[in-house]
């Protein structure tokens, strides 16, 4: 968490008088102050919001047929097959 000496940055909210009371609590019990807390909290949450659209989870059961495609393929459609060819006859095989 950042020292106060490097913080540099500023930010405002509007906040309904009960929620304040409520995060102002939460502060208190935590034994921090209301800004870090709020700061705590923000970036907790923005860790978990990058965390969840970078991680892709699956099932077992999508697991095992994520492998399976892997190592058995579908047949190419007739357009991807023609691709190929005209790629390997430019570039050389893959």
């Amino acid at each position: 968490m950042p020292t106060p000496e490097n913080r540099s940055e500023r930010i405002e909210a509007r906040i309904h008088p009960e929620t304040l009371a409520v995060v102002r609590r939460a502060a208190e019990m935590q034994g921090r102050s209301l800004s870090e807390f709020v700061v705590a909290a923000a970036e907790e949450a923005a860790r978990q919001t990058i965390a969840d659209t970078q991680i892709i989870r699956l099932s077992v059961a999508e697991q095992t047929a994520f492998v399976e495609m892997l190592l058995n393929p579908p047949p190419l459609a007739p357009a991807m097959e023609r691709a190929r060819t005209h790629h390997e006859r430019l570039v050389g095989p893959v």
